[in-house]
């Protein structure tokens, strides 16, 4: 098993890309600590990745709310002593275009996909350094890397983030900490359950291999760089998106 005891804490676990990456976690042996806004959510992944074999810890965690991101932190080194990764996962959207964009609309994305990234790294950041190890794995997206119609606020966050991926790769590599970002395209999430099928049907269309991603298919991208197999990887912004932005 490739994460083989490594503590790994995956925010946003409770549903889609994070609930596949946290079970993925657990059957390559990880100790998995689960965090959602939503609390049925945590206790049905962490129950799941138990069944897979593996231990797991589950919080009600809003990233966004720094106190409570310092206070799960310090549990999970309570109980473990170390944390050897992080997946930054958890994530929003609220879509709409420049013109019709609200503050609202806008302050909630970045606080989330951006801030909440930041809190979440901060608060793991100096036990990593002590251990002289760790990985933190950033959710960025194709949008973040090429714009998407609609899109102002989730761009300019997943942008952000692989800002800080090369930042902190630059900062934290020469301490033994490697930082590095996915940026899945179109996954069938349930973030897609709204979207008209022929709509989805164009979305097919864009991607080379005329489907939609799965969940479990970016998680194993994220076990992956997870493990050791991917020492030598630091800095990277990896696609998993079928090829559609070629």
């Amino acid at each position: 098993m490739r994460l083989n005891q490594k503590i790994s804490i995956v925010t946003g676990a409770g549903q889609g890309i994070g609930a596949a990456t946290a079970l993925k976690f657990a059957r390559e042996g990880a100790i998995v600590v689960v965090c959602d806004v939503n609390h049925e959510a945590v206790t049905s992944v962490v129950a799941a990745c138990r069944e897979a074999g593996a231990q797991a810890q589950g919080f009600t965690l809003d990233v966004t709310d720094r106190a409570a991101v310092d206070s799960m932190v310090a549990d999970v080194l309570e109980r473990y002593r170390k944390i050897d990764v992080l997946v930054n996962n958890a994530g929003i959207t609220r879509d709409a275009r420049l013109q019709k964009m609200t503050l609202a609309q806008f302050d909630d994305v970045i606080d989330v996909n951006l801030r909440g990234v930041f809190h979440v790294s901060q608060a793991v950041v100096d036990r990593m350094v002590e251990q002289g190890s760790g990985v933190i794995l950033n959710a960025s997206s194709v949008v973040g890397i090429y714009g998407n119609y609609g899109q102002t606020n989730y761009s300019a966050a997943k942008f952000g983030v692989i800002g800080f991926t090369k930042t902190w790769s630059r900062e934290l590599g020469p301490k033994g900490i490697r930082v590095n970002a996915v940026a899945p395209g179109f996954i069938d999430t349930p973030i897609l359950s709204t979207v008209p099928q022929d709509v989805l049907a164009k979305m097919r269309e864009q991607v080379p291999l005329r489907r939609l991603g799965q969940p479990e298919e970016v998680a194993n991208v994220y076990a992956f760089l997870a493990s050791d197999e991917a020492s030598y990887i630091n800095g990277a912004v990896i696609e998993v998106s079928g090829g559609m932005t070629l």
